[in-house]
């Protein structure tokens, strides 16, 4: 793997009305971070934005990052980000969509695949 990759792993369950995400962070091949989030009354959906929202911010922060792979099993909330017109979670995408255009231009050469 490419020593500039970042891998970001999440999973998010929901029980009783408490939705938990845990995200692993691993750079270089060390898990450099692990987050755990709860929350009440929250969507599944909603929880998976945050948790894909939040991997792409602590990512891009990680210095000589050039390239970030998401491994999610909300793919299709992934491929929502993008979609403006799908309104119910248009300020996240909007969050999402300005920390990835910040990160893909400072080099031509990044990347992020989901």
């Amino acid at each position: 793997m490419d020593p500039h990759s970042v891998v970001t792993i999440s999973g998010v369950s929901i029980k009783n009305n408490v939705a938990i995400s845990i995200l692993h962070i691993h750079y270089n091949s060390n898990d450099i971070k692990k987050t755990i989030h709860y929350a009440v009354n929250i969507t599944s959906t909603k929880t998976e934005l945050f948790a894909i929202q939040y991997k792409i911010d602590q990512a891009v922060q990680i210095p000589k990052v050039s390239h970030i792979i998401i491994i999610t099993d909300a793919i299709y909330l992934a491929k929502c980000i993008f979609d403006f017109t799908y309104h119910l979670y248009q300020l996240q995408s909007i969050a999402i969509s300005q920390e990835l255009k910040v990160f893909l231009k400072k080099h031509i050469q990044n990347s992020i695949n989901f």
